[in-house]
C-alpha cells in the first residue's frame, strides 16, 4: 500500500537548509514507523519526518515513506555517521526504525550515547510488527479463551522453548530461516503437533501472505517466503479463517496500470487503493495550450460579455483550460453568471463544482456526447434569447457533439481550448513490465489512452487483465488486438474501478471454490514466481 497525501509538516519543512542556525541546539527523534504499511505513520512521526534535516534511514524503508519525508533533508545511511554527531551540525536528526523504536532495535545505546553528549532527544512509538502484523492477518493475539500473550526474538537462535510450553499464544521474530526448528523444539517441549501456526512474510504490505498450518506442517508449508516473516503458534491462529480481511481484498497486491496523469489519476489510484490494488500511473497524453491564444481570448470575452447560452464541458481538462484562463484575467465563477452550463459526465461535473460551478444539464445513463444530445432542449426563439453555444475542448475533439447540436437549431463556437499530444515514453523497466505481463491489469478510460500507450510502450501481455470505460474503448482496444475481460457498467472512471474490483473478487472466489493456489494474473505467465 501506498499514502494518498504529503503531511503539511512536509510543505513547511521544504524550505530548511539541512543545517542548524549558529548556536541553535541540535536534537535527535528515534521515529518508529510502524511494520511497512506508510498509513500506518502517526501524526507526530509525519510531522517529525516532514521537518527533519536529517534522516537516518536504509535506503529499503526510505522507498516506503519518502512522499512524508522534508525533499530538502539529507538521506544517511544507519552506520555511517552517530545521530549524536549529526545533531551537533543539524538542526533535526530524524532516526527512523520499523515498527516500534523499543522493540528489536538498538535504540537504548543510541539515546544513551545521546544522554552522555546532553543532545535533546525524543522517542516516537510506532506500530510495532508484533501487533500490526496478526492484526493485518485477521489474528487477534488475544480472544475470550485467551489471555497472555508471549514474545519471543529468536534472531540469535539458542531459545529454550520449554521455558514457552504453557503460552496460550506465542509471537515469534527472528525466526524466518529456522522454521522447522522452532516447531521441533515446540513439539519437544510438548506442545501438540496439532497445534496451529500461521506465518507472515512482509506484513501490513501489498506483499503481505499467510501461511497457516501446524505445528507438525509448518516447515513444509511454509518454504520460500519472504523476509521479514512473523509467527503466531496458538488456538487465536484459528480465527484467521474468519477475520482476515486484507489479504482477502479484491484486487489484493495487484499491480494495476492507470495511464493516466497523476492529477488525474489521484481518486482513480486511491480507490484502488482501498481494493488492495498497487496502482501505478503512466501519462499517455500530455495536455498543452493551444498554439495561438486567440481563439480563445475572444470566447471568454464573448462569454462575459453575453455572447452564449450555453457552455459544454466534454472534459475536466476543459473545465481546467477554462479556469486558468479565468485566473490569467483575474476572472472567477461569478462570470458564469446567466449562463446555462452542461457537463458530458459525472468526472467533469465534478471539476466544475470544484470551480464553483453547477452543471445545469448532464446526460443519463450514457455519459458520452450521444448522451448528452439526447436530453439536449432543441433551441426555441421563444424561450431561448441566444442561440449560441460555446464549446471549448480538445484539437482532436470528435464532430459528433457540434452535428447534433446544429441540428437542434443551436450555432456552436467549438474552440480549441486545449491540445492533447502523445506523452514521452515511460521507463524502461515500466516498458519492460507491460510487455512481459508484469502488470497484473491495465484500465483504460478511453480510446486515446489505449492507442498512445500501446504507441509509447507497447501492448500489454496477454495475460493481463483489460479493464474498458465503455464500449467504444473496448472496439478500440479490440482492434490492437487486446481481450477485453472487463467494461464499467457506466462510462465514469470509478465505476471502472469497482468492475474491475467485481472481477478480482469473482475470479478469487473461483481459485478458492476449485482448491487451486491464489495467484495475481501477472503469476500466471511462463516463469512468474510462484509462491509455495
Amino acid at each position: 500500500m501506498s499514502p494518498a497525501s504529503k503531511s503539511p509538516a512536509a510543505a513547511s519543512g521544504a524550505a530548511r537548509t539541512g543545517r542548524k542556525p549558529a548556536g541553535e541546539p541540535g536534537r535527535v527523534a528515534f521515529v518508529g514507523v510502524g511494520p511497512g504499511d506508510p498509513e500506518l505513520l502517526t501524526l507526530r512521526a509525519t510531522r517529525l519526518l516532514g521537518a527533519a534535516d536529517v534522516i537516518v534511514v536504509h535506503e529499503a524503508t526510505a522507498s516506503l515513506f519518502r512522499e512524508y519525508f522534508n525533499p530538502a533533508a539529507e538521506i544517511v545511511e544507519p552506520g555511517t555517521v552517530n545521530p549524536v554527531t549529526l545533531a551537533r551540525s543539524a538542526g533535526l536528526v530524524a532516526r527512523i526504525f520499523l515498527g516500534d523504536p523499543g522493540v528489536g532495535s538498538v535504540l537504548a545505546d543510541e539515546a544513551k550515547a545521546c544522554v552522555r553528549a546532553n543532545v535533546p532527544f525524543e522517542i516516537v512509538p510506532g506500530i510495532s510488527a508484533i501487533t500490526g502484523v496478526p492484526a493485518y492477518t485477521g489474528i487477534p493475539l488475544t480472544d475470550g479463551k485467551h489471555r497472555d500473550v508471549t514474545v519471543v526474538d529468536a534472531q540469535e537462535g539458542g531459545v529454550d522453548w520449554t521455558a514457552y510450553s504453557g503460552a496460550a499464544t506465542l509471537v515469534i521474530l527472528g525466526a524466518e530461516n529456522t522454521i522447522g526448528e522452532v516447531a521441533k523444539g515446540l513439539i519437544a517441549a510438548g506442545r501438540s503437533d496439532t497445534t496451529p501456526v500461521a506465518v507472515t512474510s512482509m506484513g501490513t504490505t501489498t506483499e503481505q501472505y499467510t501461511v497457516a498450518s501446524t505445528l507438525a506442517r509448518v516447515a513444509s508449508a511454509a518454504k520460500n517466503l519472504d523476509e521479514p516473516a512473523l509467527i503466531v503458534v496458538g488456538d487465536v491462529v484459528g480465527w484467521r479463517d474468519k477475520l482476515s480481511w486484507f489479504e482477502t481484498k479484491p484486487l489484493f497486491g495487484w499491480r494495476v496500470l492507470v495511464p493516466r496523469t497523476k492529477e488525474q489519476a489521484a481518486s482513480l489510484s486511491e480507490q484502488l487503493r482501498s481494493y488492495g490494488a498497487v496502482p501505478e500511473e503512466v501519462p499517455t497524453i500530455s495536455v498543452e495550450p493551444p498554439r495561438t491564444p486567440q481563439q480563445m481570448e475572444r470566447a471568454v470575452k464573448g462569454l462575459v460579455t453575453g455572447r452564449y447560452e450555453w457552455v459544454v464541458f466534454t472534459s475536466a481538462n476543459a473545465v481546467r483550460a477554462v479556469r486558468e484562463r479565468f485566473e490569467q484575467y483575474g476572472l472567477d465563477a461569478r462570470a458564469f453568471a446567466g449562463l446555462k452550463v452542461a457537463a458530458v459526465g459525472e468526472q467533469t461535473a465534478a471539476s466544475l463544482v470544484e470551480f464553483g460551478i453547477r452543471p445545469d444539464l448532464m446526460p443519463g445513463s450514457q455519459q458520452s456526447s450521444e448522451g448528452l444530445l439526447e436530453v439536449w432542449p432543441p433551441y426555441d426563439k421563444d424561450l431561448d434569447p441566444i442561440n449560441r453555444v460555446l464549446l471549448p475542448r480538445a484539437d482532436i475533439a470528435t464532430e459528433t457533439l457540434v452535428a447534433g447540436l446544429t441540428e437542434l437549431g443551436w450555432e456552436c463556437d467549438d474552440v480549441t481550448a486545449y491540445r492533447t499530444v502523445r506523452a514521452a515514453p515511460p521507463p524502461q523497466p515500466i516498458r519492460e513490465s507491460i510487455k512481459g505481463g508484469g502488470f497484473d491489469a491495465v484500465l483504460f478510460t478511453s480510446s486515446s489512452t489505449v492507442r498512445n500507450l500501446i504507441g509509447i510502450a507497447g501492448k500489454p501481455h496477454n495475460v493481463t487483465v483489460i479493464a474498458v470505460i465503455g464500449p467504444q474503448t473496448a472496439k478500440t482496444a479490440e482492434e490492437y488486438g487486446l481481450r477485453v475481460d472487463v467494461t464499467a457498467d457506466k462510462p465514469s472512471a470509478s465505476a471502472l474501478a469497482e468492475a474491475l474490483a467485481e472481477y478480482g473478487a469473482k475470479r478469487r472466489a473461483a481459485q478458492v471454490e476449485a482448491g487451486d493456489p491464489l495467484r495475481k494474473p501477472s503469476e500466471m505467465r511462463r516463469g512468474a514466481r510462484r509462491r509455495k
